[in-house]
């Protein structure tokens, strides 16, 4: 089972923490992947560099596969940040799009309704990171955060995004890209280390809380409160972008019908099946941002949680 790394070269965020990791001992050159991507290989992990967005080569881990033989266990991405705070940040994020519906576009890739098998690392990493960056005199400058689930491109096992924020002057900065080498080279076990966020090992006697994150705004701030603290597990964090809900205020005659209209129902099943992969034998307990909903937005989603049998857990169920 290997491990694949992708960087784009068309993004300094992403190809400068590629090559400073490249650049640690162990490093050797690999197959090309049709038709032109290279690739790196240092013990069972694969780094695939491409010339495009990141967000545009689609299903890389089976076209891995076949090229290879080699059987691909997880995915991760290399890529810059942007917010409109401009605010230095490095980012850790699960990736899918489950509430768009079939037809719409996805201007940053991805298949409307679906949602890759978020990266069980997520929450061991995030934590390793921050640790990292202040170590190395990136804190209180860089923010250090989750980022809801969004954008592709598309996989199949289990996925995240690492990106550097908010600005081509931080997109470039080689300390941040370092500190993303140093998360890929400890997290990952190259250096000799037991590695950070193995699912399967660390879970071997023990069932672990996995956190579902719903509502909330796209950093997910009431989320992070819990994924900081040690042994919590993260899944997909659903912001409330990606639940859209119509207000039944607005049309009463579709609520008498159907209900609450939107495809937030389709959202939380996705993200929840997808997590539910992603951790087999763990517990998902759905924690609501409560402040971010309207009353009967809350009310809706306590009953779809229920009708669906997933768990909803307050802060101190995630440590018990």
């Amino acid at each position: 089972m290997v491990t694949l790394i992708v960087a784009t070269t068309y993004d300094p965020a992403s190809i400068n923490p590629a090559a400073k990791l490249l650049a640690m001992p162990g490093s050797i050159s690999g197959p090309v992947l049709p038709p032109d991507i290279k690739s790196f290989s240092n013990q069972q992990i694969r780094v695939l560099q491409h010339d495009r967005h990141i967000v545009e080569e689609d299903d890389l881990d089976l076209r891995w596969e076949e090229a290879t033989g080699e059987a691909v266990d997880e995915v991760i991405f290399l890529s810059r940040h942007t917010a409109v705070s401009n605010r230095p940040a490095l980012t850790v994020h699960p990736i899918g799009v489950p509430h768009l519906r079939e037809g719409d576009v996805t201007p940053q890739g991805g298949r409307p309704g679906w949602a890759a098998p978020p990266n069980p690392r997520i929450g061991p990493w995030l934590r390793l990171l921050k640790k990292l960056a202040q170590a190395h005199g990136l804190v209180p400058e860089f923010e250090i955060t989750l980022e809801g689930t969004h954008h592709g491109p598309i996989t199949s096992k289990p996925t995240m995004f690492l990106e550097i924020g908010s600005t081509e002057e931080y997109w470039k900065r080689q300390d941040a890209a370092q500190v993303m080498a140093l998360l890929m080279w400890e997290g990952l076990g190259l250096g000799g280390g037991a590695p950070v966020g193995n699912w399967n090992s660390e879970n071997e006697n023990k069932k672990g809380k996995v956190l579902l994150g719903i509502g909330g705004g796209h950093y997910a701030p009431r989320h992070m409160d819990i994924a900081l603290k040690d042994e919590v597990w993260v899944g997909h964090l659903l912001s409330g972008y990606s639940l859209p809900m119509e207000d039944p205020k607005q049309n009463k005659a579709n609520l008498e019908e159907k209900g609450i209209g939107g495809t937030w129902k389709q959202s939380i099943k996705a993200a929840f099946e997808a997590t539910e992969s992603a951790f087999p034998g763990g517990e998902i307990l759905a924690h609501l941002d409560h402040k971010s909903f309207k009353g009967w937005q809350k009310n809706a989603i306590t009953e779809f949680l229920s009708e669906q049998s997933i768990k909803v857990g307050k802060p101190n169920d995630f440590f018990t």
